[in-house]
């Protein structure tokens, strides 16, 4: 769902006169979601999605992403498995002024951020980074034709024809781990929300443009530095599958909203689960909650908050302050499915600008599987600290 991190790299960076200097502490939600959205568009009603160029840019929006995520294993014999996590953020610190003659080359109004993680199951390691630059000079950017997003070394390419759903080349890298991979649509172009259109929040325009490609059978190679005694720097080679979440939005958390939980699952039967729950202050889950089921063949079921049931069975610490639920019981009635959704291993936070869990989990149950999960407001108004921002 991802309704808010785009809007760090505004935050951020409009908070240092150097695009370049670090960032020394983490933020809450609500602030990363303030901010004046006069003269930006809004998602308001439905509209045709058309491709390729809805895979690029919407700079009169706010913000946007390209967020991709999944599980994959070694195919050398080990089956080491390991959790994935591509985004490349856009935000816009003033509405589009695109054909606007700018003095320098280095002038933008659009920011961008990327975040990078690689979580090594086994040895229960996660690697993590994040970036921030401005979309000139070469530094970040997104397109249409060819399909790219890209912050430095964090980048994503199309592969193939992108009249629809996409292939996809990804590259990133953390903390000297990396990865290079490629990922084939298994199913067409979901339109998540109402034909596309995903309500956040109360009132017109507290929505986003959602479209997803939810199940891609991903190749490549995954590289740790110094796992399990190799040489730094060899290359592992990995296949599993991956999951990429497309959207763009003005929009806000509405009032009483502090976070959210959000599922993407791949079930063994062909199925995927897509939920995510906004909470409110009080710990109640917020009646804009929803999610989707796509079938085998494609065919996507909407679900409402009243469909599904999430319920917290045991908490992770984090070291740097706040709990965050690592094990859920997730029922979904209609479809038969009442699983619980286990952390993969616990700690899989990511000490950015926002301080949010993200990771690999594994599903148990009426229909097991495997997945990603984002956790997000668990943390906030907390003291602990984001490590200092890497220029790309």
């Amino acid at each position: 769902m991802r309704l808010v991190l785009a809007c760090l790299c505004a935050l951020a960076l409009a908070a240092c006169d150097d695009a370049r200097a670090p960032v020394g502490a983490s933020v809450s939600v609500a602030q990363a979601m303030s901010g004046d959205t006069t003269g930006y568009d809004r998602a308001e009603r439905v509209r045709a999605f058309v491709f390729p160029a809805d895979h690029g840019p919407h700079p009169g929006f706010k913000a946007e992403w390209w967020y991709v995520t999944g599980n994959v294993r070694a195919t050398d014999g080990t089956g080491r498995r390991f959790g994935v996590q591509f985004t490349v953020f856009r935000s816009a610190l003033a509405p589009d002024t695109a054909g606007a003659e700018r003095a320098s080359g280095w002038a933008t109004d659009q920011l961008y951020m990327a975040h990078v993680a690689i979580g090594d199951v086994a040895a229960e390691r996660f690697y993590d980074q994040e970036r921030f630059a401005r979309g000139a000079a070469g530094l970040a950017g997104a397109s249409a034709e060819p399909v790219a997003a890209y912050l430095g070394p964090v980048r994503l390419e199309s592969v193939g024809d992108a009249s629809g759903a996409v292939g996809l080349r990804l590259q990133g890298s953390a903390e000297g781990a990396a990865f290079d991979l490629t990922a084939r649509p298994l199913k067409p172009v979901v339109l998540q929300g109402d034909r596309g259109l995903s309500q956040k929040g109360v009132g017109a325009g507290n929505a986003s443009y959602y479209y997803a490609q939810t199940r891609m059978a991903t190749t490549g190679t995954v590289t740790l530095p110094g796992a399990d005694g190799r040489p730094d720097g060899e290359a592992v080679p990995v296949e599993g599958l991956t999951w990429l979440d497309r959207e763009w939005s003005t929009s806000a958390l509405g009032a009483g909203q502090v976070g959210w939980d959000w599922f993407a699952l791949h079930l063994d039967d062909g199925r995927d689960l897509m939920l995510y729950q906004l909470r409110r202050a009080d710990g109640s889950k917020d009646p804009l909650s929803e999610g989707s089921l796509v079938a085998a063949d494609g065919t996507k079921t909407r679900l409402g908050a009243a469909d599904f049931s999430l319920d917290p069975l045991a908490t992770w610490e984090s070291p740097r302050g706040g709990r965050y639920p690592t094990r859920w019981r997730l029922r979904v009635p209609r479809a038969g499915i009442d699983v619980e959704v286990s952390a993969a291993f616990e700690a899989q936070e990511l000490d950015a600008t926002i301080r949010y869990w993200e990771g690999a989990v594994d599903v148990t149950g009426t229909a097991p599987g495997i997945g990603f999960l984002e956790m997000t407001g668990y943390a906030d108004g907390l003291d602990g600290s984001a490590r200092p921002t890497p220029t790309p």
